[in-house]
């Protein structure tokens, strides 16, 4: 038995910040039904890489989950997502602030319906505060959370981090409180709650010591490049076969072994650099001693001996690296899977590992309106109903 069997979620999301949030809990056990838009449904659907028609992403992103057509801007398609709603624990949704409130579809009239209800809204800036009826997008959390401003090089524009961090994040944050909200009624006698997640606060949460470094002495963080001021050695570097490599060496005694290891007994030895402020204050020197021994190696030769060191070090992995690396297939972190026509494909593993109730997959991401049928019966709606809500329009 999974974790979170019994569980039943509803998610009304698009995209990606509700739909990763559930995707979490279908993992590990959560019935994750997904109400869809007749018309298409969930615009992941076709983004990115499409195979046959169909985005790769959507076959991982809405796996373990259950398909229902709704039209919301159809009397009975709300009726269809309140009926959902009454026998759900949970629900997700990231709707701009206001929308589901115009549907007839708020928080106070779910609530109502199940007191019980935790209900995650994941929107740009929350559901309060001047900006809440506003419009935003990941980017535009990561921009006004910080995180845009200190990714990058100082003498460049700041730049984005390769993946919709944004969402992804604020994913995380709505699954954490779901989970709190739901141990609190369980647990505590509690009722249901909303969960309110803005994209730009779960941004700015992972922000680190900005704000009391600010407060405290008017230091604004800025892009540092590849390096973090204040916490040395820790850096790119370039081998002589032109690999970019990491190395972390900004503990006492891994800098003492990396120093040794690479033949600089007199910088191991070196009572001023034994702690991290006083090898941050020699950072140049200390990245052109390193940058020198890395560019006259292989990458080969520099993580083994990085290896053999104990010092954290590794390539900066492509994808392609990760299908041929023995940690990722040790720890079944590339699953294998079949597409609708038999073609095996590889998709990334579950997150996080429990050793007494893994999660897993058990489907891939449904096709559109896969299970209306089944999921209305279950509600009570007959087949003439059905039906009927189906020439209408409302399915």
């Amino acid at each position: 038995m999974k974790p979170l069997a019994g569980v039943r979620v509803v998610e009304l999301g698009t995209l990606i910040a509700g739909p990763f949030c559930t995707r979490i809990l279908a993992e590990f056990g959560a019935e994750v039904i997904k109400v869809e838009a007749p018309d298409g449904g969930d615009p992941l659907r076709s983004w990115r890489k499409l195979y046959e028609g169909t985005s790769l992403w959507w076959y991982v992103q809405a796996r373990n989950k259950k398909s229902v057509t709704a039209n919301l801007k159809h009397p009975d398609g709300v009726e269809v997502v309140k009926r959902l709603v009454a026998r759900a624990d949970i629900v997700v949704e990231n709707f701009r602030p206001g929308v589901l409130e115009k549907l007839g579809l708020g928080a106070d009239v779910l609530s109502a319906l199940n007191p019980g209800l935790v209900m995650v809204r994941l929107s740009g800036f929350g559901q309060t505060g001047p900006m809440a009826n506003q419009p935003g997008f990941g980017a535009i959390g990561e921009s006004m959370g910080g995180l845009r401003f200190i990714t990058g090089f100082p003498d460049r524009q700041p730049v984005k981090a390769g993946i919709s961090i944004g969402d992804s994040i604020a994913a995380l944050w709505g699954a954490i409180g779901a989970l709190m909200a739901l141990r609190h009624r369980e647990v505590n006698g509690g009722t249901g709650q909303v969960v309110d997640v803005a994209l730009y606060e779960a941004v700015f949460a992972m922000m680190e010591s900005m704000v009391p470094e600010f407060d405290v002495f008017g230091f604004v963080r800025e892009r540092t490049g590849n390096v973090m001021p204040g916490i040395t050695p820790s850096n790119t570097h370039t081998t002589k076969d032109g690999k970019h490599l990491i190395i972390g060496a900004n503990g006492d005694a891994i800098f003492k072994r990396l120093m040794a290891a690479i033949g600089r007994d007199d910088l191991a030895g070196d009572a001023t650099l034994a702690t991290n402020a006083g090898r941050d204050a020699r950072a140049a020197e200390l990245y052109a001693v390193i940058d020198a021994w890395v560019g006259s190696r292989s990458a080969d030769e520099v993580l083994q001996t990085a290896a053999a060191a104990q010092v954290p070090a590794s390539s900066i992995y492509s994808v392609e690296d990760m299908f041929r690396d023995p940690q990722y297939l040790a720890r079944a972190m590339l699953e294998t899977a079949k597409l609708p026509d038999g073609r095996e494909f590889r998709m990334p593993g579950i997150v996080p590992k429990l050793s007494a109730t893994p999660g897993g997959t058990q489907w891939l991401g449904p096709q559109l309106g896969e299970h209306t049928d089944a999921i209305l019966a279950e509600l009570g709606f007959s087949s003439d109903e059905i039906a009927a809500m189906r020439s209408g329009g409302a399915v």
